[in-house]
This record gives C-alpha cells, structure tokens and sequence, in this order.
C-alpha cells in the first residue's frame, strides 16, 4: 500500500483531525532537585495538576527524601532543606503513586527535558517503565509564539508575569506547576488563533518539526487503522526503515509531528519518498514479518537490523579427547543460540570448568601412548586431564555431562559448578564466589533458552489462541519454530472454522537441520514468549508441548535469587 502526499496546506480529512485540545489531558508537572544530574536519587520534590478543557481534576505533591544532601545554594533557592525531606519517602515510593496519576495524560513540564530526564532515569533505576507519552515544553511553545520583542527571557517568571498567570513561580514543584497550567492555558489559545486546535496539530507546531516533514504527512493517507508492518521507501525504493504497529495510520503519521524526536529517524523521513503498508491480523504476526523483513532487507536505519539472524553455538568437537568449539553454523547437537560470540565463550569455560572438559585447541591423538604429553604439557602450559594422563575412556565422562546437559537428559554439571562456588563462598572469597554466581547465571540463561526454543522447534504443527480483549480469539498456526498462518475470529464468531481454514491455507515448513531444525532463533523466540503470555490456550498438537525436565529448568528460582543478589551488589557500589 503506498501512501500519497498531499499539497502543503491543503485541509485535513475529519479522520485526520486527532483529539482535540479541549478534551485533551494534561499534567503539568514540575521537579525541585539537588541540583545534580539526572539519576537514581536527587529529586527533592515533585508537584503535578491534571488539568483538561481548563478545569482541574486533580492534583499530585510530595517532598521526596534524595539520599544525599542538599547544597547551601539549592536550599537558598527553593527553601528546602534536608530536615525537611528527612522523614519523606524516597523516590522508589513515591513513582508507583506518580505513575498511576500520570496514565493516560499528555505531560507538559517547562523546559521538558530535564524534568523528563530526571523521572525516566529515576524509573529505569528502580525498576520502573516510563511511559511513552507525549510531552509537551512550554519553553520550545513559548519560542514559537512569544517573540523576544514582548519578552526578554523564556524563564517561567517571565512567561508568568507576561502571560498574566494567577499563579507566581516560587521554585516549590507544585506553585510552579500551577503558574505552568496558567502558561500553557495563554499559549494555547495563542496557537488557536492560527489553527492549531488538536492535540495532533499541537505537537506538528513545535518547533523541532521541519515543513519538509509536515508536508509528507500525507504518506499515512492511505494506510489502514489496522495492526501491520510498515516501510519507508527511499528514491531508489530501497527499504529504508521496517516497523511495526497496532494502528498502522496512526504511527506512520507520528513521524511527521514533534513526538519523534530521533536525529537518525528524522533523517530517514527526509529522504522517504513513500510508505508501504503490510495489514496484519494482529500484532503477532505483525512482529514475525517485522523479523523477516529485516533478515531480507537489512534496512540502514533500524538498530536491531544490523545483525540479524547472526547467532553463535557451542558444539563438541570431533575427536579423541573433544572440547567446546564456538561456531556459526547450528549443527546437531550443538548448544545456543547466542547472540553474540563473548557469551558464547563464557558458557564454554564456565562448563568445561564444571565437568573437566579441555578447553586447549591441541589435537590430541587417540594412538598415543598413555602417560605421553602432548606439546603443549611439555612446555608447562596446559594441565588438562587429556594431556597425556587419561585414555578417551577415562575421558568420556567429562563429555557425557556436557551432552547430557545439551540434550537435557541430565543437569549434573550445573549441580557441580554451583557446589563450586559454594566452596569459594564457605572459604569466604565472595569476589570470586559473585563471579562464578553471575557465570553459572549466564550458562543457565542459555541452556533454559536453548532446550525453550528447541522443544517448540520440534513440534511439527501447534494452535493456539489468545484472547483479543474484546471476547474475540487472536490465532496462530505455528510449524517447527515459524508462524505458518495467522487469523482472528471477532466475538461472535465461532472459530474453529476459522482454524480450519488457517491449517489448509498455512505455509508448509519442512524441518531443517540443526537444534531448531531450520528455524530462526529470533522468530521462535518471540513465538515462545507469545505463547506463555496469560490467557493463551493450546487449541491443538501434533505432539505434546514438553522441556526437559532435568537440566535448566529446576533453576529458575536460583536465577532469580542470582539476579537479586547481583541487582543489590551494584547498588552497593
């Protein structure tokens, strides 16, 4: 599907029009801080008012305790001192209250950034997920609309007093959170008298957005209200970015307003010439061609494209006395996939360490007398158990744990290495006993991940179904590891037909070689986390949905304590 532009200046469509300001919300929010950078702590204070069609609905303010001191020369300022936030919650409280009055609302702080800044970093370290918003900054609205002829200074006082605020700025969040509401109030009805009357035209008006991208708006013109994948095509119909969307219309036209405010992305709008639609039945799907569409184009402006499909794995070599090898290439039997080649290497050592498997790269010969070293034994640099001193035989156990650790049938090496690191921990040497925990950690992560994706990946044919929300089943036929067919049956609809129809007209896949059998990690992957989600059910398999009982799966809760304890560790530091 291929979006035309319209004329500059030519008059929206009525679907075009957005929210309208009136019925848009608000929070207008402020920060008092210790005067430092943005990070886990330093914020002193936090005021907020959600306002909308100019009534207020609601205010938030609390003083926040910063975890540091606060500097003479901020307290002059603001008049808060550390007494005061003595007894305040820290942030880690405080964001959940915060977060939840904030929902749904279009933020506006003045000067944004460092407000934003501030609660984005403070979310991120604590374990808290910012909320992809819109912002709106009074001070880049005011430069748009206020020339410096009626005002010497953008600084919130100034506006203030210009403006005609009821509310006077006094360096407390949420006095001037309300002396903000009452500058935005003026602005916009400055920006009404040339037209701006939606939310949607409101974030187009500010200042980062350049007329070249306000005249390509109308690439979303034809694009339907539908979850799908788009792509932006250059001059010469390269692919030039792949995405994916619940409302295809509606996120291709957000490239063209003042929410994106992505360098390399505004770059990539500038040279589009087009935008391709691809209608999806739901998001599922719409990741999966996302996946492939990157694999198959490689398209210069998206991050995760640069390497995609780019996996590395572990498989025992072919000789007397094996060892790990990292490879590209999945082979059968091999262990991953990992993505990238340092974790590969990681979950070597750490295993080989675990079992007594060699990690020297001498062939060694299954004909040489026992008791003769090999070169490497000789010259003092190697003190392998094959170096001479083992026939294969004796060997063979080291290579049995890591097979059986592979396939699943036995987790033995896993027991031994974490006994290890329990005898670093008794002698109390907890720096090396930490290192050996986060190893172990990282070799569990890629073995549970591995036997994951492997047992999905064997599954000739599987359904299953996820509720849509709206009493309708969002389905999915899956063969070895790939989406073969996707559908939807809307409520009412009954959708075993549905299903039947999926299955006769779904994409054969003929297994492959290698633990997945042929299949992209990637895309498994994202099958797998689909399929766990709640609510999802398993309508039919050609054979039961199982993973190996013995090996990484037991370890789930000691990876969560391992995580715990390394989360502590570095806020300790």
């Amino acid at each position: 599907m291929t979006g035309r532009t319209r004329p500059a200046g030519a008059q929206l469509a009525f679907d075009e029009l957005g929210t309208p300001l009136r019925d848009t919300t608000f929070v207008v929010f402020d920060l008092e801080t210790t005067g430092g950078k943005p990070g886990p702590h330093g914020i002193t204070e936090i005021g907020a008012v959600k306002v909308r069609g100019g009534e207020v609905l609601g205010e938030f303010a609390t003083l926040v305790n910063p975890a540091e001191p606060i500097p003479p020369q901020i307290v002059s300022l603001t008049g808060i001192t550390t007494a005061m936030v003595y007894d305040a919650p820290r942030i880690e409280r405080v964001l959940p209250a915060f977060l939840e009055f904030i929902s749904g609302a279009v933020l506006v702080a003045h000067n944004a950034p460092f407000d934003t800044g501030f609660m984005r970093t403070a979310c991120q370290a604590h374990g808290y997920t910012w909320p992809k918003a819109a912002v709106v900054c009074t001070v880049r609205l005011a430069r748009r609309v206020v020339s410096r002829q009626e005002t010497p200074s953008y600084r919130l006082s100034a506006l203030s007093m210009l403006l005609g605020s009821r509310t006077r700025p006094t360096h407390r969040a949420l006095e001037d959170a309300k002396a903000t509401v009452d500058v935005l109030h003026a602005l916009l009805e400055r920006v009404g008298s040339v037209g701006v009357q939606s939310l949607e035209e409101l974030l187009d008006y500010l200042p980062e957005v350049t007329p070249q991208q306000r005249r390509k708006r109308g690439m979303a013109a034809d694009l339907p209200e539908r979850p799908g994948v788009y792509l932006f095509r250059g001059p010469n119909d390269e692919v030039l970015y792949v995405g994916t969307a619940r409302n295809l219309r509606r996120r291709v036209r957000s490239y063209f307003t003042g929410s994106e405010s992505r360098g390399r992305i505004r770059e990539m709008v500038a040279l589009a010439t087009r935008v391709d639609g691809i209608e999806c039945s739901h998001s599922l799907e719409a990741q999966v061609r996302e996946l492939r569409l990157l694999a198959a184009h490689k398209p210069p402006y998206n991050r995760k494209s640069k390497n995609p499909g780019h996996n590395w794995w572990l498989t025992l070599t072919d000789e007397a006395f094996p060892r790990l090898s990292v490879v590209r290439t999945a082979r059968d039997g091999a262990l991953g996939p990992f993505r990238n080649q340092a974790l590969a290497k990681a979950a070597a050592d750490t295993l080989a360490g675990a079992t007594g498997l060699r990690t020297c790269t001498q062939r060694i010969s299954a004909t040489a007398p026992q008791g003769t070293p090999c070169v490497l034994a000789e010259l003092g640099r190697c003190g392998a158990p094959c170096a001479g001193r083992q026939t294969p035989d004796e060997y063979a156990p080291a290579v049995t744990a890591v097979a059986d650790l592979i396939t699943g049938r036995d987790g033995g090496a896993l027991h031994t290495a974490a006994a290890r690191l329990e005898k670093l921990a008794a002698a109390q040497h907890f720096e090396q006993a930490a290192r050996r925990r986060d190893e172990l950690a990282g070799l569990v992560r890629s073995v549970d991940r591995a036997h994951r994706l492997a047992s999905l990946a064997r599954i000739a044919e599987l359904i299953a179904a996820a509720p849509d929300g709206a009493g309708g089943w969002e389905l999915a036929v899956l063969r070895h590891g790939r989406l073969a067919s996707a559908g939807v049956a809307r409520r009412g609809v009954p959708p075993m037909p549905v299903v039947e129809a999926m299955v006769a007209s779904g994409e054969t896949v003929l297994p492959g070689d290698g633990p997945l059998l042929g299949a992209n990690p990637e895309e498994t992957g994202l099958l797998w986390r689909w399929l766990t989600q709640p609510g999802v059910r398993l309508v039919r398999t050609t054979a039961p949905w199982a993973e190996p009982a013995h090996a990484a799966g037991p370890w789930r809760p000691w990876l969560d304590q391992a995580g715990t304890a390394t989360a502590l560790e570095r806020v300790a530091q």
